[in-house]
């Protein structure tokens, strides 16, 4: 028999998603995050890069801005009006200090319950290879979030008057290859659709159907996947990680 996903924790008031890049968010857990905001809860986006290299056809001083602007229409089709920019180097993402330390201090600013990221593994289910930015910004959001806690770990953080932020009770992990836990996607489908769908320029790039068709396909398709781990209900599953 088929292990069943566990509903995701709901005693929490504030959630911080951490992703490389535009987009991200969307190709995974936008409809959990609508139904997280539906509830009053606050989400905040935190995005490394502004995905200067993700559009061949586009050079990077021109696709940065436009698709940090699609980013935010499609934060705010969610019900998230926070997004933030690291400014690191779209597909040239180095795990390490520096972006241990910008995520730690965005953990301290925003003091979230629930720490959201992507895949930090280094395939898709063992079918296809992760990229580098996806294994370095969500591997280092793991680390960041006992980060932010520690006070002799970035003491320059205090210095900002970042106090430090013990709070983070869990990592949840979205496109994971071994979830335990999911979100019913019900409410939040037909506006997760509409947040995918405003990243548009990336999206005629990427595929030659209609956006829209596009978008309700991949998304109700990976929904309705996971519904039978799920009570026969459309969800978003993640890897759930407690501290």
């Amino acid at each position: 028999m088929t292990e069943q996903l566990k509903p995701m924790p709901e005693d929490w008031r504030r959630a911080l998603a951490v992703v490389a890049h535009p987009d991200d968010l969307e190709y995974g857990c936008a409809a959990a995050v609508a139904g997280w905001t539906d509830a009053g809860r606050e989400v905040a986006y935190l995005l490394a890069t502004r995905g200067e290299a993700g559009i061949d056809t586009l050079d990077p001083e021109t696709s940065g801005p436009l698709r940090e602007r699609e980013q935010r229409a499609s934060a705010a089709a969610v019900g998230v009006s926070h997004v933030e920019f690291l400014d690191h180097r779209d597909g040239v993402i180095e795990y390490g200090i520096p972006l241990r330390r910008d995520i730690a201090a965005a953990i301290r600013r925003h003091r979230p319950e629930l720490v959201i990221t992507l895949n930090h593994r280094d395939t898709w289910g063992g079918v296809a290879w992760n990229t580098p930015d996806h294994r370095a910004v969500g591997r280092a959001t793991l680390d960041a979030a006992a980060d932010a806690g520690n006070r002799w770990i970035f003491p320059e953080l205090k210095e900002r008057g970042l106090q430090p932020w013990d709070g983070v009770r869990w990592v949840a992990v979205a496109g994971s290859s071994a979830p335990t836990h999911a979100v019913d996607a019900t409410a939040g489908l037909e506006r997760s659709v509409q947040s995918l769908l405003a990243h548009r320029t990336y999206i005629e790039v990427l595929t030659d159907e209609d956006p829209e068709t596009y978008c309700r396909t991949f998304l109700t398709g990976n929904a309705e996947a996971a519904a039978d781990r799920f009570g026969g209900r459309p969800a978003v599953p993640f890897e759930l990680f407690a501290r």
